[in-house]
């Protein structure tokens, strides 16, 4: 355990970044201190939040600072120190990826059972991906049974877990877009009533199309088209909750805001953004539910498994590109 390897970010990327844009380093592994513990990754998680983080201005998160390692979810064993709760052996989730060996304040990780599930999943269906559906879902956008919910990317992580919550939550239609063949032919599969290709057409034809009596609920991960067709098939009192806007994180230009904003006044729509973070009360809930759908086979869930620090920067790109199915992960 003498080297360990990280991705730092080498330059800020001007619109889609590119591999230049990261360096891999060889540094020692770091030794704990009081409170301290060292994680050695097993997975890490790579979300497209991040590309926003790329860039220096003031946004929810700090920038990530330039020669130096980037972060993000992960998910390891402790290898190294001992603070109350967290001891050698334990599996940990925390935020510090895109490297090997990470050294953190032990209150800074939280231990996870490997037996009740693979410890991925702590990245994605039991982590902040599913976190995110979930409270999306049904506390932000508070679908109610019988109602039509529509998800943009919904092939993706949050997604494809926000589709079959509605679904196992009573929802009357779902229906989900997805940027391939095979991605739509995979939604139909996780029990979405109608899916799509954004590919072939206007988004606002094809969901009039799959929804032609409208959508009560829009879960937003990706913005721009999208968001305008759905703001278009939104019922009286519909709810939109913007999670993402994955269209335009590589835009060089301001984005051109949908057409129809003025919409929202005669159906008084509610489009509402939210973070994860806010809603750690709901975790304790979110856990017991979505492991019961897990052990009893009503939920599915997809990852896409990168191997090797040194294939992070790609496995980002990749992910930006939608070539991902379900959850993005690297195996460090």
């Amino acid at each position: 355990m003498s080297s360990n390897r990280e991705i730092h970010l080498a330059s800020r990327p001007q619109g889609w970044p590119t591999e230049d844009n990261f360096r891999l380093v060889e540094t020692e592994v770091p030794s704990p201190g009081p409170g301290q513990i060292v994680v050695r990754n097993q997975y890490i998680s790579v979300d497209p939040y991040m590309r926003g983080r790329m860039n220096d201005v003031k946004s929810y998160v700090p920038p990530f600072a330039l020669d130096a390692p980037l972060d993000g979810g992960a998910v390891g064993e402790v290898v190294a120190g001992e603070a109350e709760g967290v001891r050698p052996g334990d599996t940990v989730l925390h935020g510090l990826g895109w490297r090997e060996y990470a050294l953190l304040d032990a209150r800074a990780a939280r231990v996870v059972d490997p037996s009740l599930a693979p410890v991925a999943a702590y990245l994605g269906v039991l982590g902040m991906t599913g976190l995110t559906a979930y409270a999306g879902l049904l506390d932000v956008a508070a679908m109610k049974p019988g109602e039509t919910v529509f998800v943009s990317g919904a092939a993706g992580a949050v997604g494809s877990m926000v589709g079959q919550i509605a679904r196992l939550r009573g929802a009357g239609r779902v229906v989900g877009s997805a940027g391939s063949a095979a991605k739509v032919q995979r939604l139909r599969a996780l029990g979405f009533d109608a899916a799509f290709d954004y590919h072939d057409g206007p988004v606002r034809d094809l969901l009039k199309e799959a929804a032609p009596d409208g959508v009560d609920v829009y879960f937003d991960n990706v913005g721009g088209e999208h968001l305008e067709a759905a703001i278009s098939s939104l019922r009286l009192h519909g709810r939109a909750a913007i999670c993402g806007m994955i269209a335009q994180y590589n835009d060089t230009e301001p984005a051109a805001a949908p057409h129809n904003l003025a919409m929202l006044i005669g159906k008084r729509l509610t489009l509402r953004g939210f973070l994860v973070s806010d809603f750690g009360h709901l975790r304790e809930q979110f856990e017991q539910e979505v492991s019961g759908w897990l052990r009893d086979g009503t939920l599915s869930y997809d990852e896409t498994v990168v191997d090797g620090i040194e294939n992070a920067p790609s496995a980002f790109l990749g992910l930006l590109r939608g070539e991902n199915l379900g959850k993005m992960l690297v195996r460090v």
